[in-house]
């Protein structure tokens, strides 16, 4: 199934293809990354999920608690709009370009092929991590 997938990748990532999905992902990036950004700082002195390396259970509950009734809807809101264009976004970009420049630096049977299924797991460990905080902001 991977190598389908990979396979797959691989023919839809033409150069305008991967030219397109470079120009959508800096327009995004520059439009509405910073104002989405902005806006995620969560409570005073708390932060938030999506600005943090690293939280423990704990923490994310103390920034549920911190935001409020008001502002665990409004994350909850951005994490139904938002959170689910910029994981779509970075996936198309990153998938069709590292797509595009390993059909031309690699044989067709290296692994190294395989490389640009490495953003569409970045991408579901993404979403899944807005749905498991949504999840704990909802309750």
């Amino acid at each position: 199934m991977c190598k389908q997938i990979s396979d797959r990748l691989h023919r839809t990532s033409t150069g305008w293809v991967t030219l397109a999905a470079l120009v959508v992902f800096l327009l995004f990036t520059a439009l509405v990354l910073p104002t989405q950004s902005a806006n995620s700082t969560g409570a005073e002195g708390v932060g938030s999920p999506d600005t943090s390396f690293f939280y423990t259970p704990a923490d994310l509950y103390r920034m549920a608690e911190a935001y409020g009734e008001e502002g665990r809807a409004a994350y909850v809101r951005a994490r139904a709009t938002f959170d689910v264009v910029w994981p779509l976004l970075y996936l198309a970009f990153l998938a069709t370009a590292i797509s595009w420049a390993t059909r031309r630096a690699f044989r067709p049977e290296s692994l190294w092929q395989r490389a640009n299924l490495v953003p569409v797991l970045g991408a579901l460990f993404d979403v899944l991590e807005n749905l498991a905080t949504s999840v704990v902001m909802l309750r």
